[in-house]
C-alpha cells in the first residue's frame, strides 16, 4: 500500500537529513509537496541531498552545522527562516552518533561524543527551534532509538541518551503543549541500508540473526519511518503529543537486547576480544 499525504505549503526542515533515515524522512516530505530545508554538518552532504529533493521536485535548500555548537545551530535556523519566508510548521529532528563498543573499550571522548551528538544536540535544537515555530500547529518529531527503552550489550552511551531525547520530547510536550506545538518521537527498528545498521549488523550471519528477530521478518526501509513521519505531522495526528512510537515490526518487544548481545558477543571475537 503506497501511503500519501499532501503538504503543499508546509514548510519542513530536517535536522540530520542529507542521510539514511532522515534523508528518506525528506524524501517523503519532498514526494508530499513541502517546501523543504535539510541540514547536516558537512556542506558537501548538504549540497548532494538538496540536490537530490529538487530532482523530486521539490523547492528544497541546505544548511551546515554542529548540533554540539549552539551558536551554529542558531545560525542555521535563522538561515532556515529566512529561506522559508515564514514559520516552521515540521521540524525533525535526527541528528545522531554511535560507535558500538562495550564501554571499557571507549574512550572518555568518544562517550562525550555520542551524548553531546544525541543528547546535548536535540538539547540545542530543540531550544533554537521554538522562535521559529508555527503556533499553534506545529509537529516537532525527534528521532529516537529501541536503545532507549531496551538495554544492549555494546550501547551504554546510546542507550542513555536516547533514553533522554525520549523525556526530552515527553517534557516538551507538556511545555509547548498549550501554545499548539506537538511533540513526539519515532523509534527505528533495523533498517535496512542505513550507517547506523551496518554499524550494527557488519557480517551477513549478525544481519540474518537481526531479520529472523524481527516478528515481522523483515528490516524495516526509510520509507517506513517516512510513512510514520507524515503521520504525526498530518492532521489525522492532531491529538498526538508527548508519543515514542515504534517503527519497528515489533523488533522492541521481541527480543532486540537479546539479539544485539549476542551479536555484539560475534564483534568482539572478531575484533579478538
Amino acid at each position: 500500500m503506497t501511503m500519501t499525504f499532501d503538504f503543499s505549503g508546509k514548510n519542513v526542515f530536517v535536522v540530520g537529513g542529507t542521510s539514511g533515515i532522515n534523508y528518506g524522512i525528506a524524501q517523503g516530505f519532498a514526494r508530499w509537496g513541502a517546501k523543504l530545508m535539510v541540514a547536516s554538518r558537512k556542506q558537501d552532504k548538504v549540497d548532494e541531498a538538496v540536490a537530490g529533493l529538487k530532482e523530486l521536485g521539490a523547492q528544497t535548500g541546505g544548511t551546515a552545522f554542529d548540533v554540539r555548537d549552539y551558536a551554529a545551530v542558531e545560525a542555521g535556523f535563522e538561515e532556515t527562516a529566512k529561506f522559508f519566508g515564514g514559520p516552521i510548521d515540521i521540524l525533525v529532528s535526527g541528528a545522531a552518533g554511535n560507535v558500538p563498543g562495550r564501554l571499557m573499550d571507549l574512550s572518555p571522548n568518544a562517550v562525550k561524543a555520542m551524548v553531546e551528538i544525541d543528547l546535548m544536540g536535540t538539547f540545542h535544537v530543540m531550544r533554537a527551534c521554538y522562535a521559529h515555530l508555527a503556533k499553534p500547529g506545529a509537529s516537532v518529531i525527534n528521532i529516537s532509538a529501541p536503545q532507549a527503552f531496551n538495554a544492549m550489550s555494546h550501547q551504554s552511551p546510546v542507550c542513555a541518551a536516547k533514553a533522554g531525547v525520549d523525556m526530552v520530547t515527553k517534557s516538551l510536550a507538556l511545555e509547548w503543549g498549550p501554545e499548539g506545538i506537538r511533540v513526539n518521537s519515532i523509534s527505528p527498528g533495523p533498517i535496512d541500508g542505513t550507517e547506523g545498521m551496518a554499524r550494527l549488523a557488519p557480517t551477513p550471519q549478525i544481519r540474518e540473526a537481526v531479520t529472523k528477530s524481527v516478528p515481522t521478518k523483515r528490516m524495516g526501509t526509510t520509507d517506513d519511518i517516512a510513512k510514520a513521519a507524515g503521520f504525526l505531522s498530518s492532521d489525522a495526528a492532531d491529538y498526538v503529543s508527548g508519543v515514542v512510537l515504534p517503527v519497528d515490526g515489533g523488533w522492541g518487544v521481541s527480543g532486540a537486547s537479546v539479539v544485539m548481545t549476542h551479536a555484539a558477543g560475534f564483534m568482539d571475537k572478531l575484533k579478538g576480544g
